[in-house]
């Protein structure tokens, strides 16, 4: 008998903290575990309890305080520890604030001794901010918040908070929804994936509902992943805007490094796949809100036709000038007819992100 988990994710301690309780309550037989990170000294503390009170508090050092030592070294097996006891009929987990579920979900979903003792029945993003609007689509960083997992987290909270809300299976604002304007809630419901319900009031989370579902990982992976494989529905008549923009040509790598700033920044959310001349086999992944922007190698693209597709996200007017950005850091057709030999280079400036050229051809 395999033992429902209800994984429950955040940057906002309390609003996760609230969900836990939330649900916990209402399922019989449950024991939480709540995992910490303190990111200066590198210490992850395990919290499980019960209805009868705290059953286990624990530190445990850590090699490197990032989530996959955690989950290696304390998380995943605490997990499958719980999973194999008859004491209790259900697990919550309350991941370290700013931690996102997918490995997590990955590693329940691939792990045969796993799934054996535990069945993940969803990934619950907490929402608790006044300010939604400014988690979501600010310029702030963890660190500034005291919400980094390590002492080099550089992560903008803006792209760790969209990301949490893209993978949920649910969405639950934990705070009075009198607190938020209408704006905010369709600023979620365009980034939550179509299928997964908002929430308003972690009272209103259906706990027995949620512990029978199963955790939709091939959903979750068709609309978080940067292939955006998962159509994008419209949005109707919501406050929010989206903008899908798409090209089979590439960036091109010196106006890329030159003009990043024009699609990079800006109060919205950005995230996709694109490729550059330099690096033709290699799937690139763009992600970034509130104007903190990530870029890294993702994939290859085997025999697949490489293309270029971005969709931004964000409140009121849509900008003005990502559509003409977007077009100039493409290759101009002229430049895109060019024999593929004249892109043969040592280095193209993005090592830095991307590593070197030798090592993705």
């Amino acid at each position: 008998m395999r033992t429902p988990l209800v994984v429950v994710t955040g940057v906002d301690p309390v609003a996760i903290d609230t969900a836990m309780v939330s649900l916990a309550w209402d399922l019989p037989r449950t024991v939480t575990v709540r995992h910490r990170i303190d990111p200066e000294s590198q210490v992850l503390t395990r919290t499980v309890s019960d209805t009868s009170g705290i059953l286990e508090q624990e530190h445990v050092p850590l090699e490197h305080a990032c989530v996959s030592c955690a989950l290696r070294e304390d998380i995943v097996p605490t997990l499958e520890r719980l999973g194999r006891e008859d004491r209790w009929s259900n697990i919550v987990a309350g991941l370290p604030t700013a931690t996102e579920a997918g490995q997590l979900a990955h590693l329940l979903a691939r792990d045969t001794r796993l799934a054996r003792h535990l069945k993940l029945s969803a990934v619950v993003d907490a929402l608790g901010s006044d300010d939604l609007v400014r988690d979501l689509l600010s310029d702030d960083l963890l660190r500034e918040r005291g919400l980094h997992t390590n002492p080099g987290d550089d992560r903008g909270v803006g792209e760790v908070a969209c990301a949490q809300i893209e993978f949920a299976d649910i969405v639950v604002l934990t705070r009075d929804p009198g607190d938020r304007d209408d704006a905010a809630r369709d600023l979620v419901r365009a980034l939550a994936r179509p299928d997964a319900p908002v929430v308003e009031g972690a009272s209103q989370l259906d706990a027995a509902a949620i512990a029978a579902a199963r955790h939709q990982e091939a959903r979750a992976h068709a609309w978080c992943s940067p292939e955006l494989d998962a159509d994008l529905p419209p949005l109707g008549a919501s406050r929010a805007w989206r903008l899908d923009l798409s090209s089979p040509r590439p960036f091109h790598p010196d106006r890329l490094l030159d003009q990043i700033e024009r699609l990079g920044t800006g109060a919205h959310r950005s995230r996709g796949r694109f490729w550059v001349p330099t690096r033709p086999g290699a799937v690139l992944e763009w992600s970034g809100a509130g104007g903190q922007l990530s870029i890294g190698g993702y994939s290859t693209w085997g025999r697949r036709t490489p293309a270029t597709r971005l969709v931004f996200t964000g409140l009121g007017p849509t900008p003005t000038g990502l559509v003409e950005a977007f077009e100039d850091l493409l290759l101009s057709p002229t430049e895109a007819l060019l024999d593929q030999r004249s892109w043969d280079v040592a280095e193209d400036g993005l090592e830095p992100w991307l590593g070197d050229i030798r090592d993705v051809a």
